[in-house]
Protein backbone atom coordinates (compact mmCIF):
# COMPACT_ATOMS: atom_id res chain seq x y z
CA UNK A 1 0.00 0.00 0.00
CA UNK A 2 1.72 3.74 -0.75
CA UNK A 3 1.80 6.05 1.82
CA UNK A 4 0.25 9.37 1.43
CA UNK A 5 3.21 10.87 0.44
CA UNK A 6 3.78 8.32 -2.54
CA UNK A 7 0.32 8.56 -3.52
CA UNK A 8 0.56 12.25 -3.91
CA UNK A 9 3.96 11.74 -6.06
CA UNK A 10 2.73 9.32 -8.33
CA UNK A 11 -0.99 11.71 -9.18
CA UNK A 12 1.57 14.17 -9.79
CA UNK A 13 3.63 12.47 -11.68
CA UNK A 14 0.37 11.31 -13.80
CA UNK A 15 -0.66 15.18 -14.20
CA UNK A 16 3.21 16.29 -15.61
CA UNK A 17 2.84 12.82 -18.39
CA UNK A 18 -0.84 14.56 -19.50
CA UNK A 19 0.86 17.50 -20.54
CA UNK A 20 2.97 15.90 -23.10
CA UNK A 21 -0.18 15.93 -24.97
CA UNK A 22 0.85 19.50 -25.71
CA UNK A 23 4.06 18.51 -27.33
CA UNK A 24 7.04 21.11 -28.33
CA UNK A 25 5.22 24.30 -27.99
CA UNK A 26 7.94 26.77 -28.83
CA UNK A 27 7.89 30.65 -27.53
CA UNK A 28 8.24 32.45 -24.32
CA UNK A 29 5.23 34.26 -24.11
CA UNK A 30 3.30 30.75 -21.75
CA UNK A 31 6.38 30.53 -19.77
CA UNK A 32 6.22 34.18 -19.41
CA UNK A 33 2.87 34.67 -18.13
CA UNK A 34 3.10 31.65 -16.07
CA UNK A 35 6.35 33.11 -14.23
CA UNK A 36 4.68 36.42 -13.62
CA UNK A 37 1.68 34.87 -11.41
CA UNK A 38 4.73 33.32 -9.36
CA UNK A 39 6.40 36.58 -8.51
CA UNK A 40 9.02 35.87 -11.35
CA UNK A 41 11.06 33.48 -8.93
CA UNK A 42 13.53 33.30 -11.78
CA UNK A 43 14.09 36.94 -11.18
CA UNK A 44 16.10 36.23 -7.30
CA UNK A 45 18.45 33.90 -8.93
CA UNK A 46 22.20 33.61 -9.96
CA UNK A 47 21.98 31.52 -13.12
CA UNK A 48 24.86 30.19 -15.08
CA UNK A 49 22.70 29.19 -18.50
CA UNK A 50 24.32 26.36 -20.52
CA UNK A 51 23.33 25.22 -23.89
CA UNK A 52 24.37 22.99 -27.22
CA UNK A 53 24.31 20.39 -28.77
CA UNK A 54 26.55 17.52 -26.97
CA UNK A 55 28.10 17.74 -22.92
CA UNK A 56 25.44 20.16 -21.97
CA UNK A 57 24.98 17.88 -18.83
CA UNK A 58 28.47 17.00 -18.06
CA UNK A 59 29.45 20.39 -18.28
CA UNK A 60 26.28 21.43 -15.76
CA UNK A 61 27.52 19.00 -13.79
CA UNK A 62 31.71 19.92 -13.72
CA UNK A 63 30.34 23.35 -13.19
CA UNK A 64 27.97 22.69 -10.42
CA UNK A 65 30.91 20.50 -8.74
CA UNK A 66 33.53 22.99 -9.00
CA UNK A 67 30.85 25.61 -7.13
CA UNK A 68 29.92 23.35 -4.72
CA UNK A 69 33.24 22.63 -3.52
CA UNK A 70 34.19 26.16 -3.58
CA UNK A 71 31.11 26.09 -0.29
CA UNK A 72 28.40 27.12 -2.23
CA UNK A 73 24.74 25.92 -2.60
CA UNK A 74 24.43 25.08 -5.82
CA UNK A 75 21.08 23.60 -8.09
CA UNK A 76 20.87 22.24 -11.18
CA UNK A 77 17.96 21.88 -13.49
CA UNK A 78 18.61 18.97 -16.42
CA UNK A 79 16.76 16.66 -18.43
CA UNK A 80 16.04 14.11 -19.29
CA UNK A 81 16.11 12.47 -16.73
CA UNK A 82 17.29 8.68 -16.35
CA UNK A 83 15.36 6.86 -13.00
CA UNK A 84 13.09 9.73 -11.42
CA UNK A 85 11.54 12.68 -12.12
CA UNK A 86 13.42 14.38 -9.19
CA UNK A 87 16.94 13.95 -10.75
CA UNK A 88 16.07 17.08 -12.64
CA UNK A 89 16.11 19.25 -9.34
CA UNK A 90 19.30 18.86 -7.87
CA UNK A 91 20.52 20.88 -4.65
CA UNK A 92 24.40 19.96 -3.96
CA UNK A 93 23.67 16.72 -6.20
CA UNK A 94 20.64 16.05 -3.99
CA UNK A 95 17.47 14.84 -5.65
CA UNK A 96 14.25 17.62 -4.90
CA UNK A 97 12.17 15.12 -2.05
CA UNK A 98 9.05 13.70 -3.83
CA UNK A 99 6.83 15.35 -1.88
CA UNK A 100 8.66 18.69 -2.81
CA UNK A 101 7.85 18.23 -6.65
CA UNK A 102 4.12 17.35 -5.56
CA UNK A 103 3.48 19.96 -3.68
CA UNK A 104 4.88 22.12 -6.49
CA UNK A 105 2.69 20.64 -9.06
CA UNK A 106 -0.29 21.11 -6.79
CA UNK A 107 0.18 24.46 -6.38
CA UNK A 108 0.95 25.43 -10.36
CA UNK A 109 -2.03 23.44 -11.06
CA UNK A 110 -5.04 26.22 -10.26
CA UNK A 111 -2.36 28.79 -12.79
CA UNK A 112 -2.52 26.76 -15.39
CA UNK A 113 -5.87 26.54 -15.00
CA UNK A 114 -6.41 30.71 -14.77
CA UNK A 115 -4.47 30.86 -18.10
CA UNK A 116 -6.73 28.67 -19.75
CA UNK A 117 -9.66 30.40 -18.35
CA UNK A 118 -7.80 33.57 -19.45
CA UNK A 119 -7.37 32.61 -23.44
CA UNK A 120 -3.64 31.86 -22.98
CA UNK A 121 -2.56 28.42 -24.46
CA UNK A 122 -1.80 25.95 -21.97
CA UNK A 123 1.47 25.80 -20.98
CA UNK A 124 4.01 22.49 -22.21
CA UNK A 125 5.46 19.99 -20.08
CA UNK A 126 8.63 21.39 -19.90
CA UNK A 127 7.33 25.10 -19.16
CA UNK A 128 5.84 23.70 -16.06
CA UNK A 129 9.15 21.75 -14.80
CA UNK A 130 11.24 25.04 -15.87
CA UNK A 131 8.48 27.46 -13.83
CA UNK A 132 8.76 24.53 -10.74
CA UNK A 133 12.62 24.47 -10.85
CA UNK A 134 12.79 28.65 -10.88
CA UNK A 135 10.39 28.55 -7.73
CA UNK A 136 11.42 25.90 -5.94
CA UNK A 137 15.31 26.74 -5.77
CA UNK A 138 14.38 30.74 -5.41
CA UNK A 139 12.54 29.34 -2.37
CA UNK A 140 15.66 27.40 -1.29
CA UNK A 141 17.77 30.22 -1.38
CA UNK A 142 20.55 28.30 -3.47
CA UNK A 143 23.89 30.55 -4.34
CA UNK A 144 23.99 29.68 -7.98
CA UNK A 145 21.52 27.79 -10.68
CA UNK A 146 23.63 26.41 -13.39
CA UNK A 147 20.42 25.40 -15.41
CA UNK A 148 20.38 23.40 -18.63
CA UNK A 149 18.67 24.41 -22.25
CA UNK A 150 15.71 22.22 -22.63
CA UNK A 151 16.32 21.95 -26.29
CA UNK A 152 17.61 24.66 -28.92
CA UNK A 153 17.92 28.02 -26.78
CA UNK A 154 16.36 31.15 -28.69
CA UNK A 155 12.76 29.88 -27.62
CA UNK A 156 13.40 27.34 -24.75
CA UNK A 157 11.81 28.08 -21.97
CA UNK A 158 14.95 28.21 -20.28
CA UNK A 159 15.64 31.31 -22.42
CA UNK A 160 13.86 33.54 -19.69
CA UNK A 161 17.26 33.96 -17.23
CA UNK A 162 19.20 36.71 -17.50
CA UNK A 163 22.24 34.77 -16.41
CA UNK A 164 25.72 35.69 -15.02
CA UNK A 165 27.67 33.52 -17.95
CA UNK A 166 25.98 31.79 -20.98
CA UNK A 167 27.72 28.86 -22.05
CA UNK A 168 27.04 26.80 -25.31
CA UNK A 169 29.72 23.82 -26.05
CA UNK A 170 29.37 23.14 -29.61
CA UNK A 171 27.00 22.94 -32.48
CA UNK A 172 26.10 19.84 -34.11
CA UNK A 173 23.11 18.48 -35.94
CA UNK A 174 20.46 17.12 -33.77
CA UNK A 175 16.57 17.91 -33.78
CA UNK A 176 16.89 19.04 -36.58
CA UNK A 177 12.67 19.24 -37.39
CA UNK A 178 12.91 22.07 -34.98
CA UNK A 179 16.79 23.61 -34.71
CA UNK A 180 17.01 23.86 -38.74
CA UNK A 181 18.71 21.81 -41.28
CA UNK A 182 22.06 23.47 -41.50
CA UNK A 183 24.90 24.21 -38.73
CA UNK A 184 24.48 28.02 -39.32
CA UNK A 185 20.64 27.50 -38.10
CA UNK A 186 20.81 25.58 -35.54
CA UNK A 187 23.55 27.94 -34.27
CA UNK A 188 21.47 31.09 -34.63
CA UNK A 189 18.80 29.36 -32.64
CA UNK A 190 21.51 28.26 -29.81
CA UNK A 191 22.76 31.12 -30.03
CA UNK A 192 19.68 32.91 -28.90
CA UNK A 193 20.87 32.32 -25.12
CA UNK A 194 23.45 35.34 -25.71
CA UNK A 195 22.00 38.18 -23.55
CA UNK A 196 23.68 41.62 -24.13
CA UNK A 197 27.00 41.84 -21.82
CA UNK A 198 26.72 38.97 -20.65
CA UNK A 199 30.13 37.06 -21.40
CA UNK A 200 30.31 33.50 -23.34
CA UNK A 201 32.47 30.72 -23.63
CA UNK A 202 31.84 28.14 -26.24
CA UNK A 203 33.93 24.88 -27.77
CA UNK A 204 32.03 25.49 -30.91
CA UNK A 205 33.95 25.31 -34.13
CA UNK A 206 33.67 26.18 -37.54
CA UNK A 207 30.18 27.52 -38.93
CA UNK A 208 28.55 27.27 -35.65
CA UNK A 209 31.66 29.26 -33.68
CA UNK A 210 31.47 31.91 -36.47
CA UNK A 211 27.59 32.69 -35.67
CA UNK A 212 28.22 32.62 -32.09
CA UNK A 213 31.31 35.11 -32.56
CA UNK A 214 28.43 37.54 -34.56
CA UNK A 215 26.07 37.35 -32.07
CA UNK A 216 28.42 38.17 -29.13
CA UNK A 217 29.87 40.69 -31.04
CA UNK A 218 26.59 42.34 -31.78
CA UNK A 219 25.58 42.20 -28.22
CA UNK A 220 28.61 43.65 -27.01
CA UNK A 221 29.43 39.90 -25.36
CA UNK A 222 33.07 39.03 -24.53
CA UNK A 223 33.37 35.29 -25.63
CA UNK A 224 36.03 32.95 -25.05
CA UNK A 225 36.68 29.99 -27.15
CA UNK A 226 37.75 26.60 -26.21
CA UNK A 227 41.03 26.03 -28.19
CA UNK A 228 42.23 29.52 -28.46
CA UNK A 229 41.42 31.61 -24.64
CA UNK A 230 41.34 28.31 -22.69
CA UNK A 231 43.49 24.98 -24.01
CA UNK A 232 43.90 21.63 -22.70
CA UNK A 233 46.63 18.73 -22.72
CA UNK A 234 45.78 15.19 -22.55
CA UNK A 235 48.37 13.28 -19.97
CA UNK A 236 46.71 9.93 -19.65
CA UNK A 237 43.78 7.76 -19.39
CA UNK A 238 42.54 4.03 -18.13
CA UNK A 239 39.15 2.63 -18.12
CA UNK A 240 38.45 4.67 -14.72
CA UNK A 241 39.72 8.25 -14.81
CA UNK A 242 42.13 10.15 -17.30
CA UNK A 243 44.26 12.97 -16.71
CA UNK A 244 44.97 16.42 -18.13
CA UNK A 245 46.40 20.01 -17.57
CA UNK A 246 43.87 23.37 -18.30
CA UNK A 247 45.63 26.70 -19.41
CA UNK A 248 42.80 29.15 -18.23
CA UNK A 249 42.41 32.29 -18.56
CA UNK A 250 43.32 33.02 -15.03
CA UNK A 251 45.87 29.90 -14.22
CA UNK A 252 47.06 26.60 -15.11
CA UNK A 253 45.23 23.18 -13.41
CA UNK A 254 48.04 20.56 -13.79
CA UNK A 255 47.67 16.71 -13.88
CA UNK A 256 43.48 17.13 -13.03
CA UNK A 257 41.76 14.14 -12.43
CA UNK A 258 38.60 13.20 -14.09
CA UNK A 259 36.67 10.06 -13.60
CA UNK A 260 34.47 10.47 -16.78
CA UNK A 261 36.14 8.67 -19.99
CA UNK A 262 35.99 9.81 -23.28
CA UNK A 263 38.49 12.91 -24.68
CA UNK A 264 35.38 14.73 -24.74
CA UNK A 265 35.04 15.49 -21.33
CA UNK A 266 38.06 17.10 -21.31
CA UNK A 267 36.99 19.59 -23.32
CA UNK A 268 33.84 19.35 -21.73
CA UNK A 269 35.94 20.23 -18.03
CA UNK A 270 37.81 23.25 -19.91
CA UNK A 271 34.79 24.44 -20.86
CA UNK A 272 33.28 24.39 -17.19
CA UNK A 273 36.62 25.87 -16.09
CA UNK A 274 35.91 28.56 -18.18
CA UNK A 275 32.66 29.28 -16.90
CA UNK A 276 34.18 29.17 -13.34
CA UNK A 277 36.89 31.36 -13.95
CA UNK A 278 34.73 34.37 -15.45
CA UNK A 279 33.09 34.12 -12.45
CA UNK A 280 35.71 34.36 -10.46
CA UNK A 281 36.05 37.79 -12.44
CA UNK A 282 32.74 38.36 -11.58
CA UNK A 283 33.46 37.93 -7.93
CA UNK A 284 33.01 34.76 -7.27
CA UNK A 285 34.99 33.26 -4.80
CA UNK A 286 36.54 29.87 -6.56
CA UNK A 287 39.82 28.31 -5.48
CA UNK A 288 42.02 26.66 -8.00
CA UNK A 289 41.22 23.40 -4.83
CA UNK A 290 37.69 23.69 -5.47
CA UNK A 291 38.23 23.25 -9.48
CA UNK A 292 40.36 20.26 -9.11
CA UNK A 293 38.33 18.47 -6.34
CA UNK A 294 35.06 19.73 -8.21
CA UNK A 295 36.12 18.39 -10.99
CA UNK A 296 37.17 15.20 -9.40
CA UNK A 297 33.91 14.53 -7.60
CA UNK A 298 32.31 14.81 -10.73
CA UNK A 299 29.76 11.61 -11.54
CA UNK A 300 27.29 11.66 -14.69
CA UNK A 301 25.33 8.51 -14.63
CA UNK A 302 25.08 7.17 -18.23
CA UNK A 303 27.78 8.82 -19.59
CA UNK A 304 30.70 6.45 -20.76
CA UNK A 305 29.24 4.15 -17.75
CA UNK A 306 31.13 1.25 -16.95
CA UNK A 307 28.21 -0.80 -15.18
CA UNK A 308 29.46 -4.31 -14.63
CA UNK A 309 32.92 -5.67 -14.99
CA UNK A 310 32.39 -9.12 -15.98
CA UNK A 311 31.58 -9.06 -19.01
CA UNK A 312 32.51 -5.60 -18.86
CA UNK A 313 29.11 -3.33 -19.70
CA UNK A 314 29.63 -0.07 -20.95
CA UNK A 315 26.38 2.43 -21.29
CA UNK A 316 26.22 5.82 -23.14
CA UNK A 317 23.70 7.98 -24.17
CA UNK A 318 24.77 8.74 -27.43
CA UNK A 319 21.75 10.12 -29.20
CA UNK A 320 22.77 11.53 -32.11
CA UNK A 321 25.92 11.38 -34.40
CA UNK A 322 28.01 13.21 -32.89
CA UNK A 323 27.52 11.58 -29.73
CA UNK A 324 27.98 7.96 -31.87
CA UNK A 325 31.56 9.70 -32.67
CA UNK A 326 32.70 10.43 -29.66
CA UNK A 327 31.61 7.30 -28.31
CA UNK A 328 33.25 5.48 -31.01
CA UNK A 329 36.80 7.38 -29.93
CA UNK A 330 36.43 6.74 -26.40
CA UNK A 331 36.22 3.07 -27.24
CA UNK A 332 38.81 2.94 -29.62
CA UNK A 333 41.07 4.54 -27.32
CA UNK A 334 40.22 3.42 -23.69
CA UNK A 335 39.38 -0.47 -25.20
CA UNK A 336 41.69 -0.79 -27.94
CA UNK A 337 41.41 -4.66 -29.56
CA UNK A 338 38.37 -4.86 -27.48
CA UNK A 339 35.51 -7.45 -29.00
CA UNK A 340 31.91 -5.43 -28.46
CA UNK A 341 28.69 -6.59 -28.79
CA UNK A 342 26.23 -3.19 -28.74
CA UNK A 343 23.12 -3.27 -27.89
CA UNK A 344 21.25 0.03 -29.35
CA UNK A 345 17.90 2.04 -30.19
CA UNK A 346 17.20 5.05 -31.19
CA UNK A 347 14.25 7.46 -31.94
CA UNK A 348 13.24 8.33 -35.02
CA UNK A 349 13.87 11.91 -35.65
CA UNK A 350 17.87 10.81 -35.30
CA UNK A 351 20.60 10.42 -37.95
CA UNK A 352 20.33 6.73 -37.32
CA UNK A 353 22.22 5.76 -40.80
CA UNK A 354 25.64 7.78 -39.68
CA UNK A 355 25.24 6.61 -36.61
CA UNK A 356 25.20 2.77 -37.70
CA UNK A 357 28.40 3.63 -39.55
CA UNK A 358 30.44 5.14 -36.97
CA UNK A 359 29.15 2.23 -34.42
CA UNK A 360 28.20 -0.94 -36.15
CA UNK A 361 31.87 -1.69 -37.78
CA UNK A 362 33.38 -1.99 -34.25
CA UNK A 363 30.87 -4.33 -33.33
CA UNK A 364 31.09 -8.42 -33.71
CA UNK A 365 27.43 -8.47 -33.34
CA UNK A 366 24.44 -5.78 -32.80
CA UNK A 367 21.27 -6.22 -30.69
CA UNK A 368 18.71 -3.26 -31.98
CA UNK A 369 15.57 -2.76 -29.43
CA UNK A 370 12.83 0.10 -29.45
CA UNK A 371 12.92 2.41 -27.28
CA UNK A 372 10.43 3.33 -24.28
CA UNK A 373 8.83 6.47 -26.52
CA UNK A 374 6.36 7.43 -28.25
CA UNK A 375 9.43 8.67 -31.38
CA UNK A 376 10.56 6.04 -31.46
CA UNK A 377 9.04 5.65 -35.06
CA UNK A 378 10.56 2.80 -37.47
CA UNK A 379 12.95 1.90 -34.77
CA UNK A 380 13.86 -1.40 -36.84
CA UNK A 381 15.23 0.79 -39.78
CA UNK A 382 18.38 1.10 -37.41
CA UNK A 383 18.83 -2.66 -37.95
CA UNK A 384 18.67 -2.52 -41.97
CA UNK A 385 21.57 0.26 -40.99
CA UNK A 386 23.55 -2.21 -39.02
CA UNK A 387 23.48 -4.97 -40.95
CA UNK A 388 25.70 -2.92 -43.92
CA UNK A 389 28.61 -3.38 -41.23
CA UNK A 390 27.69 -6.41 -39.77
CA UNK A 391 26.16 -9.74 -40.68
CA UNK A 392 25.03 -10.84 -36.88
CA UNK A 393 21.98 -8.63 -36.09
CA UNK A 394 19.21 -9.48 -33.91
CA UNK A 395 16.04 -7.23 -33.14
CA UNK A 396 14.08 -7.63 -29.95
CA UNK A 397 11.87 -5.17 -29.03
CA UNK A 398 11.46 -5.38 -25.56
CA UNK A 399 14.61 -3.80 -23.64
CA UNK A 400 14.97 -6.44 -20.81
CA UNK A 401 14.97 -9.40 -23.58
CA UNK A 402 17.55 -7.44 -25.76
CA UNK A 403 19.82 -6.87 -23.07
CA UNK A 404 19.73 -10.47 -21.83
CA UNK A 405 20.31 -11.22 -25.62
CA UNK A 406 23.59 -8.79 -25.65
CA UNK A 407 24.99 -10.48 -22.07
CA UNK A 408 24.31 -13.82 -23.30
CA UNK A 409 26.06 -13.23 -26.96
CA UNK A 410 29.84 -11.59 -25.33
CA UNK A 411 31.84 -14.63 -24.73
CA UNK A 412 35.12 -14.26 -22.85
CA UNK A 413 36.80 -11.09 -23.22
CA UNK A 414 34.20 -9.50 -24.98
CA UNK A 415 32.64 -5.95 -23.74
CA UNK A 416 28.90 -4.79 -24.13
CA UNK A 417 28.17 -1.11 -25.37
CA UNK A 418 24.36 -0.22 -24.62
CA UNK A 419 23.52 2.94 -26.36
CA UNK A 420 21.06 5.14 -28.00
CA UNK A 421 18.39 7.05 -26.89
CA UNK A 422 18.26 8.27 -23.03
CA UNK A 423 14.91 6.56 -22.71
CA UNK A 424 15.98 2.88 -23.43
CA UNK A 425 19.02 3.58 -21.51
CA UNK A 426 17.10 4.51 -18.87
CA UNK A 427 15.46 0.91 -18.51
CA UNK A 428 18.82 -0.95 -19.52
CA UNK A 429 20.46 0.91 -16.29
CA UNK A 430 17.82 0.04 -13.99
CA UNK A 431 18.02 -3.68 -14.94
CA UNK A 432 21.33 -3.85 -14.93
CA UNK A 433 21.46 -2.13 -10.97
CA UNK A 434 19.65 -4.68 -9.92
Amino acid sequence: MMRGDDVKFHEAMEYVASLGKFGFNFGLERIEELLSRLGNPHQQLKIIHVGGTNGKGSTTAMLAAILQKAGYRVGTFTSPHLHSYTERFQINGVNIPEASIAALIYELRPHLDAMVAEGFEHPTEFEVATAGAFLYFSREKIDYLVLEVGLGGAIDSTNVAMPLVSVITNVAFDHMDYLGYTIREIAGVKAGIIKPGVPVVTAAEGEGLEVIKEVSRKNNCRLIRLGQDVTWEHISLSQEKQRFTIRGLRGVYENLTLYLIGRHQQINAATAVAAAELLMELGVSISAAAVRYGLAATRWPGRLEIMRREPLVLIDGAHNFDGARALRLALEETFPGRSIVLMIGMLGDKERARVAAELAPLARAVVVTRPNSPRAGNWQELAREAERYTPEVYVIEDIGEALNMALSLAGPGEMVCVTGSLYMLAEARELLLV
